[in-house]
């Protein structure tokens, strides 16, 4: 018997598939395609630990098995390199990011490859590759030339520790996701795109994915934010009673209108320095206050409401023509609607609060039906909503999602491809001189003082202006690290294109992405910006399809064995290294599979390792238990169900399922033997969750090609059935017993046993009405 020795059979093969390019990816149209793809990952210093792989391995699994039933395979890796994770790791670590991210890539791509992973990696992509990047920021001024990214100046998300701006996306509620830090509002010349000229299609596309978690789909819908409403005027009047102004609410309950007994306007509104006050000063000073808030401060239910009366002014409520005061509180932000609400304490439960803080009326308006509200008293809600809308009011649609806040003040990013002239403004730059590379530098340290790094270097930064030729500056703040991923699945469609993004007939036979695996994390960050930049492209004929992913999977953390996740600064940290030179890789992939439902939570225990290791022994000794001549009937019934099972099981991500199957037919095997033949069909099953032991036992059988290559074993309906069924026995409809029969017995045995089997409820009567359902249940029925 030969010794599994797993150290040298792993190196064996992965050195043997490396020689003859098996996993090389080509566009061969004569097979449909399956394009299997991986959120990439950004290579950190500390490199992979054992939770890391859970999502590779699957998509391993998917992609080797998807070859195996003929298809052509795309199943790429490439790392996600620019952004503050690499520059923060470079500073910490006193080295340039260039370094730092090369020398961590290379780790990352050998503990990758030690684990056997089917990845193509003559399409490996760096998002920090210059002429990756180039692309990037391409894309960049497309989305310029057609008005979608903008130069603005107002508050964005400041972090004082990172020392850059972020976008909503990057928030971990009002703190930064990175470092957990408490963002400031800092008014910051940035570039933005936008994403809201997308929000109705990224909103209504979501139907066109139903293959997508649920949960997933939901966060989007919720991060978007539609709300449709009602533009509805108030006239501000002063004491005189003079009209001085007009300011327009925004609401989802026009049908509430009659009861709005007072108007509320963000701090932040530039009525606020339009109008004077008789309390100008301290309305000034409330605006200042809540500019230091953040939005989860303002909005966060159950917080105590603030505010203040705008003295000396009134609104005028225009389906009543009463006059209501006026207040600037923080609950009511700016971006959101028209940065001012009517308020109606009986309806709603933050305008009910302010109210009763601040001694305001509160005026019941809508019960089943309307009332208090005149002519409209007797219609239902959606009734009035369209008639008090149409007589006082324009309807209106408005989204929670922002503008992208494309800007980042650091030095590690995809440079912004523009160029800002003394005479001609704002210039972009000509596509034939991209792509703009970051210059080398000594120091790239965040300044603090909202410009980039790169605006100290002057030999980089001052350049003749591409239009006129005059003095001018390049952009200095770079992209933030969502640029790069936001379309690099494109790019393993066809990454040595110098002359486009991707050839149009490569996008046409590999698009969509079939499926698609990473952390559900990602829902209202990557996950919306890919989205968006694909539906762009589509618009201007890079890409074929509406959406990018077909199908969706969110893998579950593995958790460390204490039940918190794993960090280093935890401590609790298992290197993959260490689990394939003990116990093998194809014992990690079977162990990290075996472990629970794909989509869910666990925690690691290395004591359980030994379990899949066993398994792996236990079919390796299966050919001690090969037989020649009359083969276990039980054995073929089981490999036929295993087939089938396992099959349907890689489709569903039921992996650890797939593996317990595989565990029922090694037992059946080691009870009642198996053929060569039998032997060979399992070895193709279990080659896509261990690739090195199936190769090894595939050669050995005497298969001269690739068991990963090899056709994918078909099972035979007939031979799922067992010999045996059980028959329900019923009296009057009612079960009472069962029988065990061989399959296909005759109604006259059944109905005969059934009736001894069943003689203390039959009460010594004889059946009036027998009903028989072949190989399921009879029936005894008394009158």
């Amino acid at each position: 018997m030969r010794a599994y020795d797993h150290q040298k059979i792993e190196k064996k093969w992965q050195k043997e598939w490396e020689k003859s390019g098996l996993y090389r990816s080509t566009e061969d149209t004569s097979k449909p395609k399956s394009f299997v793809l991986d959120m990439f990952p950004y290579p950190s210093g500390e490199g992979l630990h054992v939770g890391h792989p859970k999502g590779y391995i699957a998509t391993d699994i998917v992609s080797r098995h998807a070859r195996m039933q003929g298809k052509n395979v795309l199943h790429p890796m490439g790392w996600d390199a620019f952004g503050l994770p690499a520059e923060n790791y470079a500073i910490k670590n006193k080295v340039h990011p260039r370094v730092a991210v090369e020398k961590n890539i290379a780790r990352f791509k050998e503990q990758l490859q030690k684990i056997g992973l089917d990845y193509d990696w003559s399409r490996e992509i760096n998002t920090t590759d210059p002429e990756y990047y180039k692309w990037t920021q391409w894309i960049f001024l497309k989305l310029y030339e057609k008005g979608l990214a903008y130069e603005s100046f107002e508050p964005i998300n400041w972090c004082p520790s990172c020392q850059t701006g972020l976008a909503n996306e990057d928030l971990d509620g009002n703190v930064c996701e990175r470092c957990g830090t408490v963002v400031e509002k800092r008014p910051m010349r940035q570039w933005t795109l936008k994403i809201t000229d997308y929000a109705e299609r990224l909103l209504k596309d979501l139907d066109l994915l139903p293959e997508w978690q649920e949960h997933i789909k939901e966060s989007q819908r919720n991060w978007i934010g539609k709300s449709e409403g009602a533009i509805l005027k108030f006239e501000i009047v002063d004491s005189r009673k003079e009209t001085i102004e007009g300011i327009e609410v925004f609401t989802t309950r026009p049908d509430t209108l009659f009861g709005a007994t007072y108007v509320v306007i963000a701090p932040e509104h530039p009525i606020l320095r339009k109008i004077k006050f008789t309390n100008t000063a301290e309305v000034l000073v409330y605006a200042k206050k809540a500019a230091t808030k953040t939005e989860i401060e303002r909005t966060t239910e159950g917080k105590e409401k603030t505010g203040v009366k705008l003295e000396g002014i009134f609104a005028i409520n225009p389906a009543t023509n009463e006059e209501i005061p006026v207040f600037a509180a923080d609950y009511v932000l700016a971006h959101y609607g028209t940065g001012a609400i009517m308020a109606v304490p009986a309806h709603d439960e933050r305008d009910k609060q302010f109210a009763q803080k601040f001694n305001l009326p509160s005026t019941e308006v809508v019960t089943d039906i309307l009332k208090n509200s005149g002519e409209f008293d007797g219609l239902t809600s959606e009734e009035a909503k369209a008639k008090i809308t149409e007589k006082f009011g324009v309807a209106k649609i408005t989204y929670k999602l922002r503008d992208w806040v494309f800007s980042r003040q650091r030095y590690w990013g995809e440079p912004i491809p523009i160029i800002h002239c003394e005479k001609d403004g704002i210039v972009p730059v000509p596509e034939k001189d991209l792509p703009v590379k970051l210059p080398e530098v000594e120091h790239y340290e965040p300044t603090g003082t909202g410009e980039s790094p790169l605006a100290a270097i002057e030999s980089w930064v001052n350049t003749p202006c591409p239009k006129c030729g005059g003095v001018a500056k390049r952009e200095t703040n770079t992209m933030p690290q969502w640029a790069g991923s936001s379309w690099y699945y494109l790019r393993y469609m066809d990454p040595q294109n110098d002359t486009a993004l991707v050839d149009s007939a490569k996008e046409k036979y590999w698009a969509p992405v079939d499926v698609y695996v990473g952390g559900a994390e990602h829902a209202t960050r990557h996950l919306i910006y890919a989205r968006f930049w694909h539906k762009f492209l589509q618009d201007i004929g890079v890409v074929s399809t509406p959406e990018p992913f077909t199908r969706l999977v969110s893998v579950g953390l593995i958790q460390a064995e204490d039940g918190r996740k794993m960090s280093k600064r935890f401590g609790n940290v298992i290197n993959p290294d260490d689990i394939v030179e003990t116990y093998g890789a194809d014992t990690l992939r079977i162990y990290e599979m075996f472990m629970g439902p794909f989509t869910e939570a666990i925690a690691w225990k290395t004591s359980s390792l030994i379990g899949a290791r066993r398994f792996l022994e236990r079919v390796w000794r299966l050919e001690q238990q090969l037989q020649t001549t009359n083969y276990s009937l039980q054995t073929e019934r089981i490999l036929h169900q295993t087939i089938k099972k396992v099959g349907e099981d890689i489709q569903n991500f039921k992996f650890n399922t797939a593996i317990s199957q595989m565990m029922i037919f090694v037992n059946e095997a080691e009870k009642s033997g198996l053929s060569k033949e039998q032997y060979r069909d399992f070895v193709a099953l279990l080659a896509p969750f261990a690739p090195h032991i199936a190769e090894d036992i595939w050669h050995e059988l005497g298969n001269k090609t690739s068991v990963h290559i090899a056709s994918w074993p078909r099972f035979n309906e007939k031979k799922l059935l067992t010999d045996e069924v059980t028959i329900v026995v019923q009296v009057n409809g009612k079960a009472r017993t069962s029988l065990l029969f061989p399959r296909d017995v005759a109604q006259a045995d059944v109905e005969k046993a059934a009736q001894e089997a069943a003689a203390k409820w039959l009460l010594g009567k004889v059946p009036d009405k027998i009903i028989f359902v072949p190989n399921r249940l009879v029936n005894l029925v008394l009158a």
